[in-house]
């Protein structure tokens, strides 16, 4: 029983993370089907390289094995991830939604 109660904190932890997740995905398909009328199912794509963005830069600065600062790196990692998101959202939208012609009127 103690055991079990010990446990809690952690499936808190555990449940708002991956409540968080949805959240943010359910977001990102209502933003793009508000705005374009379009479902975009690639979502977990684009999610997913933010993720490995944010890993190569944890491996980046964790070549030595230790990692002196780590907000100063989580910050970086957060940072690589927006920056190779949105990258990959710009060309995602250059090559996929415009030449279907549901890019918003304020590109055009």
């Amino acid at each position: 029983m103690e055991q079990l109660i010990a446990q809690i904190p952690q499936q808190i932890v555990n449940g708002l993370t991956l409540g968080s997740v949805y959240a943010l995905l359910a977001l990102g398909y209502s933003m793009v089907y508000g705005v374009l009328k379009m479902l975009n199912f690639a979502h977990g794509d684009v999610f997913m390289v933010g993720a490995f963005a944010g890993w190569g830069v944890l491996a980046v600065f964790g070549r030595s094995g230790e990692i002196s600062m780590p907000g100063l790196v989580l910050l970086a990692m957060a940072i690589g991830a927006v920056l190779a998101t949105a990258i990959l959202g710009a060309v995602i939208e250059r090559f996929a939604y415009r030449p279907c012609g549901v890019a918003p009127a304020w590109l055009h």
